[in-house]
């Protein structure tokens, strides 16, 4: 085949395909600009985005963050690229996504190589249960918490992505539960984990929900919470956000909430736990009405509020308004309806 007839072709490919052919790389599906290896000036910190779109004050923040570096983003499904989304929004050195779609792509040492050289990761949406399947305990697990916790390196994630950002996961691998498992906690459709993949700092105690209010997810959040603590007899810590709206927490573990809605930090507290968690019976966890106490924050478009998610002191708290939740013979009760 003559050289001018392969340039031909090669302009009949698309962007993605012809990437692959340019650069062979494992699992890649795209690449935009130059993927040498750079060094630059990074600070850590991870975006948790609540899904139903993209929040471009999130992804400014962790840009301003990676210092221009290379940005890596990964995926277990499709063949979406966010290059486009994430080049036009401030100046990296690159952007690639991968596509690690199997346990045997996420142990190749090139894909390994190619997050660990990241100055910003992001992971996408889809199926949590997928990345759990793919990626926990492999290399590609590895490298995610080598950029969190070595290298310090913003990481984000947009709703499956943020679901394994934090320490107590929801896998999702028997569907997606709603609020109606407050009627029996022990669903067999209640799949949780604890801090057996991801090492994000501050979020070890932390379970993450997404989509919160436009799928109405508060009722299952708090089944969750009750769960973590008979089950694990930890008393742990919520953050939820709503879709297009993320909550950005930098490395001192302050956070602000950036997008149009609403982003909820749920605290429990061990004096005041589930008087009835049982399989098969509605969840009651009254303790006063006063269960869980509840930090609400309005997002903006440049970042609003701010919360101390290193250590969820009220004292600390800005820009947002309280609330008590409880829970009687399975309902969800409040002292302020959420996003009211």
């Amino acid at each position: 085949m003559s050289g001018c007839l392969m340039i031909g072709m090669a302009f009949l490919l698309p962007a993605a395909m012809q990437a692959q052919t340019n650069y062979r790389r494992m699992a890649s599906l795209g690449i935009t600009g130059d993927t040498t290896d750079v060094k630059t000036v990074t600070r850590g910190g991870v975006a948790l985005i609540g899904g139903g779109g993209d929040v471009e004050g999130a992804f400014k923040w962790m840009i301003d963050r990676s210092g221009g570096g290379n940005v890596v983003v990964i995926r277990a499904s499709e063949n979406y690229l966010y290059n486009e989304t994430i080049n036009k929004l401030g100046k990296v050195q690159s952007i690639e996504t991968l596509l690690i779609n199997s346990r045997e792509v996420a142990n190749d040492e090139e894909v390994a190589t190619v997050i660990r050289n990241a100055e910003m990761l992001f992971i996408t949406g889809g199926d949590q249960s997928n990345y759990m399947r793919y990626w926990r305990g492999t290399r590609t697990g590895d490298a995610i918490n080598y950029l969190l916790n070595v290298k310090k390196v913003p990481v984000g994630g947009t709703s499956a992505g943020t679901a394994i950002l934090t320490g107590f996961y929801y896998s999702g691998e028997g569907g997606s539960a709603t609020s109606e498992i407050l009627q029996n906690p022990y669903d067999s459709i209640v799949k949780l984990y604890n801090n057996d993949f991801l090492k994000a700092p501050y979020l070890s105690q932390v379970l993450s929900d997404m989509h919160f209010l436009k799928r109405k997810r508060a009722g299952r959040h708090v089944a969750f919470l009750s769960r973590i603590i008979t089950d694990w007899k930890v008393f742990p810590r919520g953050i939820a956000m709503d879709e297009k709206t993320a909550v950005c927490i930098d490395e001192k573990g302050n956070a602000k909430v950036f997008g149009v809605s609403k982003a909820f930090f749920l605290s429990t507290d061990a004096k005041r736990p589930p008087e009835k968690c049982q399989a098969g019976q509605p969840l009651q966890w009254d303790a006063g009405h006063q269960a869980i106490k509840v930090y609400e924050i309005q997002g903006s478009e440049t970042g609003n509020g701010n919360f101390s998610v290193s250590d969820f002191k009220a004292g600390k708290a800005r820009g947002g308004e309280w609330s008590w939740w409880w829970v009687e013979n399975g309902e969800l009760k409040f002292s302020k309806l959420p996003g009211k």
